[in-house]
């Protein structure tokens, strides 16, 4: 379980530019929640998932995971038990290292460091399992660098690597909004597939509004740091893209837009 209690987060306190993130901001997590994450730019999407992962420091507030307070805990720390796929695909690999490189650094994550070999042939044919389950030809091109892949199989391996040790909490920011729509319905279903077998606690940030919709068992709609949405079970599941568009007009309406 993830908690978030009494979150606030201003930028540019006690000046003209004073700007409110999150003000007494709640939000709990279950455990096997999969949410899809949705609103506006600016909404307070990609924050949220910031301060969970530690990237944004708190003005006040608790992050608590799974009963301990991890407010203060480096993200480096935090890592350990949360993956992570960031919208460019560049961010969740090393394009001048090869993919058996990328693999194996993905491998021995938090991981105590010495003189043995990085791989040897049982994980090597390990990660060959991992890439033929992609369905992209990666297996078989171990020593080729990463940066010269298309997007979508960059990302395709970043998600990988982030699920290959033992985690409790993926990270999704925006994870398909870079690739073509082909592409990214593939990493959509990769996804689902990671998440089921993995069960994996997942948070999901995406302007695709069919994805939030079809995909996750929970949906939030952010608006200027609140979620006015807040959906799980059946009453995600009768959610429509044209609830969606309608919230998202009303919220226009109302800010005079």
């Amino acid at each position: 379980m993830l908690e978030l209690k009494n979150i606030n987060k201003y930028y540019n306190p006690g000046t003209v530019n004073e700007m409110c993130l999150f003000k007494n901001f709640n939000l709990t997590v279950n455990k096997g929640d999969f949410i899809s994450i949705i609103g506006s730019n600016g909404s307070g999407k990609t924050s949220l998932l910031n301060i969970i992962c530690g990237s944004i420091p708190l003005d006040s507030g608790q992050v608590i995971m799974d009963g301990k307070d991890i407010t203060n805990a480096k993200n480096y720390k935090r890592y350990r038990r949360i993956g992570r796929v960031f919208q460019n695909p560049a961010l969740g690999t090393c394009p001048s290292m090869t993919i058996l490189e990328n693999m194996s650094i993905a491998d021995n994550k938090a991981k105590s460091f010495n003189l043995r070999k990085g791989t040897d042939k049982k994980r090597i044919d390990y990660y060959k399992e991992l890439l033929s389950d992609l369905n992209l030809g990666l297996e078989n091109k171990l020593d080729i660098k990463v940066g010269s892949l298309s997007g979508g199989q960059r990302q395709a391996m970043a998600l990988l690597m982030s699920t290959m040790t033992p985690i409790d909490f993926l990270i999704l920011d925006e994870h398909t909004a870079a690739l073509d729509p082909k592409t990214a319905d593939l990493i959509m279903e990769l996804t689902d597939k990671l998440v089921r077998e993995k069960q994996l606690t997942t948070m999901m940030v995406t302007h695709n509004l069919r994805y939030a919709v079809e995909y996750g068992s929970r949906l939030l709609m952010m608006h200027q740091g609140e979620a006015v949405i807040d959906k799980a079970g059946e009453e995600k599941k009768q959610l429509t893209i044209d609830d969606l568009l309608g919230q998202f007009n009303k919220i226009s309406i109302e800010c005079g837009n």
